[in-house]
């Protein structure tokens, strides 16, 4: 796939904003949003495209939304062809970047088990896993005593309420520091010469007719060519004072991590049976993750019985980690669009784009998700991976329900 791409010109400002008395910066382009997509967009901005006049805008500090409170998972073995070949692509970027950006962000590539526990979950398993071989992505179906090997803690006890039947590997897939990340593509932003302004929070939109030319923020107003929307959680919101409704809705989701425990989980392990993932970062907490709150808002906290009911399933798959401590709780907060699938592309405001609604899926997409966003703000039209991932679907039903198909719910 090329990296580079002709790109169309931008549009000029109206003449009346050159007379503004209190100018602002111009920029190309704006980002809004400091996680991991918005800094990667950037970056493929620059990167792929020669656009280096370009803002970075987040509302509090970089990285610090969803970004560091997801759980670091990244995988691409998903069941639909939409889906596997954005991830798939994905997988690819990550495996590169470190060298790429020159910074070692913990990328551990030591594989992903998604467990059976019941009939229904194995023909599900063995058709992704043939699903994920016809796209080209690594993918094994492990009997139980195959899983045992690969992750000797998992309890395979055929006497469990969900005995371990099977289950499906990705090798290739891993974790990376979520933070680490979004400082090595920000450090890379940098040095080509992209601004990245924190406590800088857009409040409205400065607007030609149904042409977006700017931002107001709480420290004044900035003019740009075109902005991109990367706001996880908060979309809606900012699609709502542009003047359009997104169909997402906002959910807490639920994450935890124990005290520091010597390495004894070699691998990911996905459960949606019983419903955890469980993964053991580099310094020894295990890091567990469960679902979305029914609920809508905008809360970095969650109900307790999702926390209790992820750990009983824990301890259920991992005898051994009865005795573990709990450190800490936290909740993301979750764009979810009608299908669990993202929305990436134009608007139906001029000049503005918007990259949400990945639902549990936004960390493992970062780099594939920054470009094709760069490419779609770039060119103005979106890139192959992305055409499927417009607005236009909810309009002729094209829905891409990874959910509904495939039953993973990570």
């Amino acid at each position: 796939m090329s990296t580079t791409t002709t790109t169309k010109p931008l549009p000029e400002h109206p003449d009346w904003l050159w007379h503004n008395p209190d100018p602002k910066p111009s920029y190309d382009a704006i980002v809004v949003g400091g996680g991991g997509h918005g800094i990667a967009t950037a970056y493929y901005l620059a990167k792929n495209h020669g656009l280096t006049n370009i803002a970075v805008l987040e509302k509090g500090w970089l990285a610090g939304g969803n970004m560091a409170r997801n759980t670091t998972i990244i995988r691409s073995n998903y069941l639909l062809d939409e889906s596997a070949a954005i991830y798939e692509f994905a997988l690819k970027l990550w495996e590169q970047l470190p060298e790429e950006l020159d910074y070692d962000f913990l990328f551990s590539q030591r594989g992903v088990l998604n467990l059976a526990h019941t009939l229904q979950d194995v023909r599900e398993g063995t058709r992704r896993v043939n699903a994920n071989k016809l796209n080209g992505v690594d993918a094994d179906w492990l009997s139980a005593d195959e899983v045992a090997k690969v992750c000797p803690i998992v309890n395979v006890s055929p006497d469990l309420r969900y005995p371990v039947l099977g289950g499906t590997f990705q090798p290739r897939a891993g974790i990376a520091k979520h933070d680490h990340v979004a400082w090595a593509f920000a450090r890379a932003c940098d040095r080509m010469g992209v601004d990245i302004i924190q406590n800088c929070e857009v409040t409205d939109f400065v607007k030609d007719g149904n042409r977006v030319v700017g931002v107001e923020t709480n420290r004044g107003r900035i003019l740009a060519g075109r902005v991109g929307l990367t706001a996880a959680g908060h979309s809606s919101v900012l699609a709502a004072r542009a003047g359009f409704r997104l169909p997402v809705q906002s959910h807490p989701l639920q994450a935890l991590v124990s005290e520091l425990n010597e390495p004894v989980h070699p691998t990911v392990v996905m459960s949606n049976h019983v419903h955890v993932y469980v993964s053991q970062a580099h310094k020894g907490e295990l890091v567990m993750g469960a679902g979305v709150d029914s609920y809508t808002g905008y809360g970095q906290r969650g109900s307790f019985h999702v926390i209790e009911h992820q750990m009983a399933a824990a301890v259920e798959l991992f005898p051994i980690f009865a005795r573990a401590h709990l450190l800490r709780t936290w909740g993301g907060i979750v764009d979810v669009s009608p299908d669990a699938s993202p929305i990436i592309g134009a608007t139906p405001v001029e000049n503005l784009f918007v990259n949400c609604g990945w639902g549990t899926g936004g960390f493992k997409a970062t780099p594939s998700a920054g470009w094709v966003m760069a490419h779609t703000m770039a060119t103005g039209e979106p890139h192959p991976l992305n055409v499927p991932f417009t607005l236009e679907r909810f309009v002729t039903g094209a829905l891409i329900d990874e959910h509904g198909a495939a039953a993973v719910a990570h």
